[in-house]
């Protein structure tokens, strides 16, 4: 199969095979590279890791021989368990377009794609916001890592082009290249675990072909995922940023805040780690009558993916402790002992003595911080 039919992605697509090589000497040449990969790579030297880099030609050669080694190494020390279910849903003759649930901004899409590697699945093709392409360095390395550009700083009027082109390099890649996409379900993770599909994404996979919106959908062969981290050790950054938030509604959060959640989360415990995967949405989607309005149908598949994802999710202790207290009751005693509460009591405390800000509130924290172990449980109820 060709690799390329036509440059019209030049803007936003992962590397070709024939720009790996010196990409990976500019990589190598880059000191700020150095700097944020070497601790990575230990104990090889940066010698052994530059000859191992070097030897690749491929961005598959890249995957096997360097993320593949380097992210086990992290599974094994940040992960209990690490674990892919519903692998029968997918359809061998169709590649899908996975549409997950948001929890860490870097290892997602890296989890998800080493489930496959092992599973002997192609990877996946990864959305990637371009607000996160803070140096040179990180856009060569996860067009590597085989990652798509999602221009997101744009002005509005190039809004409607940029996610028409998007939406086309999507369809091109399930549909006509035959490889697996992730995205998403909506912009930046949904920082208090209530996961909702965002609209205006199946607005933008629909511009492909937007007067028949449900073939558009269709083509994609969609498969919502659930993600469920026992942990996560972006949550007190979370808690912080939601009373920044609160205490002045004007907060951004700056290229360092985003560099440390993407650092504490690939480098924090997150305990047990489970993707799930739903069935395919096309014989819901096919059900709508044809006349229903695009809008309403976009609002109705976003509940389709919805609530495919709650029913998905895997929980633990936490998250039953964590449900109790939001809602204030003992529906789930059955699935928590004594000491898993006093353990989320201590973990709770531990979390937010790490808050470091002007007036903090650690009753708010402290609620927030729940509500993200919780939310998923409340869900998944609204499902059953």
């Amino acid at each position: 199969m060709m690799e390329t039919t036509t440059n019209l992605f030049d803007d936003i697509r992962p590397l070709h095979d024939s720009e790996v090589a010196e990409t990976i000497a500019l990589l190598l040449d880059d000191l700020y590279f150095r700097r944020a990969v070497e601790p990575f790579v230990k104990p090889f030297t940066w010698e052994q890791f530059s000859a191992a880099m070097s030897s690749c030609n491929s961005k598959q050669d890249f995957q096997r021989n360097i993320i593949y080694p380097v992210m086990h190494k992290l599974i094994d020390r940040t992960t209990t368990e690490m674990k892919g279910y519903g692998w029968e849903n997918g359809d061998e003759q169709h590649n899908h377009l996975y549409v997950s649930n948001h929890r860490d901004i870097v290892l997602d899409a890296a989890f998800l794609n080493i489930l496959m590697f092992d599973k002997g699945k192609p990877t996946t093709e990864i959305a990637i916001g371009d607000n996160l392409l803070i140096y040179p360095w990180i856009e060569k390395l996860v067009r590597l890592n085989k990652s798509f550009v999602v221009k997101r700083g744009v002005s509005v009027r190039q809004m409607l082009e940029a996610s028409t082109h998007l939406s086309r390099y999507i369809h091109h890649t399930v549909f006509e290249r035959a490889q697996p996409v992730w995205i998403a379900q909506r912009e930046g993770r949904a920082k208090d675990s209530n996961d909702k599909t965002q609209v205006s994404l199946l607005k933008m996979l629909t511009l492909h072909d937007s007067t028949h919106p449900v073939d558009a959908l269709k083509h994609l062969q969609i498969i919502p995922l659930s993600i469920s981290y026992e942990l996560d050790p972006c949550d007190y950054l979370k808690a912080k940023e939601f009373q920044l938030k609160r205490d002045n509604p004007t907060h951004k959060k700056s290229n360092a805040d985003d560099i440390e959640n993407m650092l504490t989360g690939i480098m924090g415990f997150k305990g047990r780690v489970h993707f799930r995967f739903g069935s395919c949405i096309n014989p819901l989607i096919e059900a709508f009558p044809a006349d229903t309005p695009r809008n309403e149908l976009l609002e109705k598949v976003a509940d389709i993916i919805d609530k495919e994802i709650y029913r998905n999710y895997s929980f633990f202790p936490f998250n039953y402790v964590a449900y109790d207290r939001m809602s204030n009751t003992n529906r789930f005693a059955s699935e928590y002992t004594a000491e898993d509460e006093q353990n989320f009591d201590k973990y709770l405390r531990t979390q937010i003595k790490k808050i470091d800000i002007p007036e903090k509130d650690e009753t708010f924290l402290r609620k927030k911080i729940i509500e993200m172990y919780g939310n998923t449980v409340k869900n998944n109820l609204r499902v059953l």
